[in-house]
């Protein structure tokens, strides 16, 4: 009996480390480097826009992807990046604006996301606003 428990422990401790060493992201702490940001990043147009309290916003970003296919994607997804971004701006004001940026880039990143094929967005930066 003890050598069936022993047997049992140890075919235990060879499956965790199995799983542990040979499975999972094989990217795992291997971020990208500068240069791969920059070569896999795309610029949009500044986009001139209301808020929901009248205010005009122009706001620009730099968009990062995972790959050269997935930016050639988001190139072509600029009307929908537009699109997303005049619904909602539209339902922020001044305010919410000043503070909310980061939220902004979440969700630009988030339903990008959701449309594309090719690859995902990995961050989303504000390059530039204005708020008038």
């Amino acid at each position: 009996m003890v050598t069936s428990i022993s047997i049992l422990l140890l075919a235990g401790v060879v499956a965790l480390i199995v799983v542990l060493n040979f499975t999972g992201d094989k990217n795992n702490g291997n971020a990208q480097s500068i240069d791969e940001i920059v070569e896999n990043s795309y610029q949009t147009s500044e986009i001139t826009t209301d808020l929901q309290d009248g205010s005009f916003v122009r706001i620009q970003f730099q968009i990062i992807t995972d790959s050269k296919d997935a930016k050639e994607e988001v190139i072509k997804r600029e009307f929908q990046l537009k699109n997303i971004l005049i619904k909602e701006l539209a339902k922020m004001n001044e305010e919410d604006f000043k503070s909310g940026l980061s939220n902004l880039e979440d969700v630009v990143q988030l339903e990008l996301n959701k449309v594309m094929t090719k690859g995902s967005i990995t961050d989303v930066y504000t390059i530039n606003k204005i708020l008038q």
